[in-house]
């Protein structure tokens, strides 16, 4: 069963982002004040964009991760910025220790890089 992250367009310009399985089911929940706290102040105008996953946690992470970005970075993301959309996937997947092994990896690379550049100087 696919998961989705969706994003609206809402009342006064803003934007809001979820999570549901039917995203235009939940958009019409939105529109009638039932959705969310948040669209029931600002009712909803349009999806501006939708992300289809895998799995429920996949979409959850991704969900937190859009809550994170700017105003314009949320712009750029929903006009399909594929830079910023490439990062938000990136490692969704991974289990923590996944993600723990990764990141001592990258730094241990970055470490590596810093010696031989100091070593070229």
């Amino acid at each position: 069963m696919p998961h989705f992250v969706y994003m609206l367009r809402c009342a006064g310009d803003r934007i809001y982002t979820g999570y549901a399985v039917d995203v235009e089911a939940r958009f019409e929940q939105h529109k009638t004040g039932k959705g969310a706290k948040f669209t029931k102040a600002f009712p909803p105008q349009c999806i501006l964009k939708k992300f289809e996953l895998n799995t429920h946690e996949e979409a959850l992470r991704l969900e937190a991760r859009i809550k994170k970005l700017s105003r314009v970075q949320k712009e750029l993301l929903a006009s399909g910025d594929e830079t910023l959309i490439a990062g938000l996937l990136e490692g969704l997947g991974e289990t923590l220790e996944e993600c723990k092994a990764r990141v001592r990896k990258e730094k241990r690379l970055e470490r590596l890089e810093k010696k031989k550049s100091q070593a070229d100087v």
